[in-house]
């Protein structure tokens, strides 16, 4: 009897074991704004805004995120301009090298400009990373939430700023690269909050400014013949954060402002039913058998969290209407049992 009872156990146990591989729920980790996903040889590198620090995650299945192996990569030397508020990292793999872009200042958001860092290791958890600069145009303004990508061999940064040097809105900016530390060129301002749901941005009478309209957290999402800039629109200190869509032909001059048609109305949301607020500043990443489309973001999981750390990391499959636009559907429930992605055979 009680090796009968031994076995059912075990057999239980590995039932359960081999369900916990094949499911996850999120949050995928229990704070982490501004997520990040990159996948290079059969490993998910991620990261997030840390504040204070740079820090890696390394794992073969974003599910498993938690328990992932990690690693801080770099601390900012004091007093320096960017040795405080270090916002959103974006880790990139460029010419058989590893770059880390963020913004940072030096605990004055005012001063808030976007710097980099390379490692030429083949893997990012090793080697020396190296302080390469600041990367911005020559106007020198305000900078955060830079990301870069290549398209038709032209390196382009993409990132949310100030048209002046006071705060009062942000925009979406781009530029060519000549190198991946250097903008060859001038920026083109190609997003503007227009609408009204991408203008939730009160901070109160004695806040100064007392409201910001918001355009940031840009990232390109490519299929077929289409470019996708998906960025986050009103203030993330509101429950009205959301993702927005700015759709571009793949043969258009992408520092043409009127190459980018904005979409007029959000691409993801939160959801009250679901209990996910401000969903936004997301990345995409595809699963390791490369079939499936999954979007990386963060969301509060009750009204009023604000910009703190209540912002989670969660991950969820999307799909593509028949127009090629992505459906990136309803923020998933907290705790809803979720199939990972697909994995290789």
């Amino acid at each position: 009897m009680k090796r009968l009872l031994i076995c059912l156990v075990f057999i239980i146990g590995t039932q359960i074991s081999f369900a916990q591989q094949k499911t996850f729920t999120n949050p995928l980790l229990p704070s982490g704004a501004d997520p990040w996903v990159i996948y290079h040889n059969g490993y998910y590198y991620y990261t997030n805004s840390t504040q204070n620090n740079l820090v890696i995650w390394k794992t073969k299945n974003m599910a498993q995120l938690a328990s992932a192996e990690k690693k801080t990569i770099w601390i900012p030397p004091a007093n320096t301009l960017y040795s405080k508020e270090l916002w959103a990292p974006e880790l990139h793999y460029i010419n058989h090298k590893w770059y880390m872009y963020f913004a940072a200042d030096d605990g004055d958001n005012n001063h808030h400009r976007l710097y980099v860092l390379e490692n030429a290791s083949p893997d990012p958890l090793k080697g020396e990373w190296i302080f390469k600069g600041k990367v911005g145009d020559d106007t020198d303004k305000w900078a955060i939430d830079g990301s870069v990508f290549e398209h038709r061999g032209q390196l382009y940064m993409i990132w949310a700023g100030w048209e002046g040097d006071e705060n009062g809105q942000q925009d979406i900016y781009i530029a060519k690269m000549k190198n991946p530390w250097t903008i060859a060129g001038k920026r083109s301002k190609i997003s503007s909050p227009l609408y009204d749901w991408e203008k939730y941005g009160d901070l109160g009478k004695d806040s100064k400014p007392p409201h910001v309209n918001v355009n940031e957290g840009p990232e390109i999402l490519k299929h077929g013949n289409k470019l996708f800039l998906i960025y986050s629109a009103s203030g993330c200190w509101t429950d009205f954060y959301a993702l927005g869509m700015l759709t571009a032909s793949a043969n258009s001059d992408l520092l043409d402002v009127r190459s980018w048609k904005k979409s007029a109305k959000p691409v993801f949301k939160k959801s009250v039913k679901n209990g996910v607020y401000a969903p936004g500043h997301n990345s995409f990443f595809k699963s390791p058998d490369g079939r499936e489309d999954w979007i990386l973001y963060h969301a509060n999981s009750k009204p009023g969290q604000g910009c703190g750390g209540y912002r989670s990391p969660r991950m969820q499959k999307f799909s593509w209407n028949k127009d090629g636009t992505p459906n990136f559907g309803e923020p998933v429930k907290e705790g809803a049992l979720l199939t990972i992605p697909s994995q290789n055979k």
